[in-house]
């Protein structure tokens, strides 16, 4: 029987049995509009209430703090496309960074069409932005800063606290979007100063096409989607009811088992990583090491291989990877991640993500330790890159015998 394992747990996660338990009766027996006024509609909105209760407790909010949106992208724009025109009279000047998921990135240059200024602060190799580069980029026109939780492809986990610190001694909005974090950190949305934060339910073992928006109680934003009044006049549109529902069982589940989970994972996370470095020449890991990188995350550059090729070649060895972000696997650039934190065009194109979840063994660990570095060495046989590379060693160290 060909083995099947998935380790691309950052793309998307399966619907855990609990979950969908719990979601079931919402698509058949419980499908009035929770909007509607009679007593068949209190059961949905009474779950939809449980659920916004259940998301508020994980993150330390309020649960009228807890809008629901169709997942972490809406959730991203209507942070930053909000807060910028509900604030617009205050300053037009934002701050995010170089390694921000898509949703953020292009959100920001969207405003910047329109007439807003946006500051994309640099990282460091690791991945880190520099505190004192955010200090220096503050205005007097600055209205927001929004900058990841932790990165969906190194796993960097930025220094969330000190940014929320620094931008609620300047009167500044904190966006985080925490959609790779929820589910796999402790996050304390007050002890942290955030004022909006992001998340995606299919990242922690919910349904996909649904999301969250914290947004801090006195937070002026601006609508995103008008119509009618769901989610207190701030987000309009037919709940979704059993994405809602499952959403928060899902969050449920996941702060209970949180630290015990992200245990298990460092452990064959870096199982995984020494295992690597030990047997390929010249693996670079990407992203830092220990407790600043989310424990779940492993991203390699192979020099001399291309990582489609690598991401082919498991596949046919039944290990299922990614080479970044699933929302620019269309693209034939190299990921702006690997780019931002210093890696060239063809070391960038060599690499792959692999990210480890809830059915992920230490039998699956071990076979990726052995087939992986068969698959590299074998297609750096055919590289001409690589060979080129070997050469030039060759050439320097027998220099360097004379």
């Amino acid at each position: 029987m060909k083995r099947s394992i998935y380790m691309d747990y950052a793309a998307t996660t399966f619907v855990r049995q609990e979950v969908l338990d719990e979601i079931l009766p919402y698509f058949k027996d419980n499908f009035a509009n929770p909007s509607s006024l009679y007593n068949f509609a209190e059961v949905n909105r009474s779950a939809i209430k449980l659920a916004r209760q259940r998301v508020a407790k994980v993150i330390n909010s309020d649960e009228n703090e807890i809008y629901f949106t169709s997942g972490g992208s809406e959730s991203d724009n209507w942070a930053i496309k909000g807060i910028a025109f509900a604030n617009k009279s205050r300053g037009n000047h934002i701050i995010t960074s170089q390694i921000e998921h898509h949703a953020v990135l292009n959100a920001s240059k969207f405003l910047e069409k329109n007439g807003f200024s946006v500051t994309y602060l640099p990282v460091d190799s690791d991945g880190f932005i520099n505190i004192e580069d955010l200090k220096n980029a503050i205005t007097e026109k600055t209205i927001l800063v929004s900058i990841m939780f932790a990165n969906n492809e190194v796993g960097t986990i930025e220094p969330i606290s000190e940014i929320g610190k620094i931008c609620r001694e300047k009167g500044i909005y904190f966006h985080t979007d925490a959609v790779q974090a929820v589910g796999h950190l402790p996050v304390d949305v007050k002890s942290m100063n955030i004022d909006l934060l992001s998340m995606s339910g299919h990242k922690f073992y919910g349904p996909k096409g649904v999301g969250v928006l914290y947004i801090r109680k006195g937070v002026k934003i601006d609508n995103l989607i008008d119509g009618g009044s769901q989610e207190r006049g701030k987000r309009a549109g037919t709940e979704n009811v059993s994405g809602i529902v499952g959403l928060g069982k899902a969050i449920e589940i996941a702060g209970q088992e949180l630290d015990f989970e992200a245990n298990r994972l460092k452990i064959l996370r870096d199982k995984l990583i020494d295992g690597i470095l030990n047997k390929v020449p010249k693996a670079r890991l990407n992203g830092p090491r220990g407790d600043k990188r989310l424990p779940n995350n492993v991203n390699f550059s192979f020099v001399g291989v291309e990582g489609e090729t690598l991401l082919f070649d498991l596949n046919d060895a039944g290990v299922f990877v990614s080479t970044g972000s699933a929302c620019a696997s269309g693209s034939l650039e190299p990921s702006h991640v690997l780019l931002s934190i210093g890696l060239s065009h063809e070391v960038a194109h060599g690499s792959v993500r692999m990210t480890l979840g809830l059915n992920t063994t230490e039998e699956d660990v071990d076979y990726v330790i052995d087939v992986l570095p068969k698959i590299v060495e074998r297609r750096r046989g055919m590289s001409p890159l690589w060979n080129q590379i070997s050469d030039r060693e060759e050439k320097i160290s027998c220099t360097a015998r004379k």
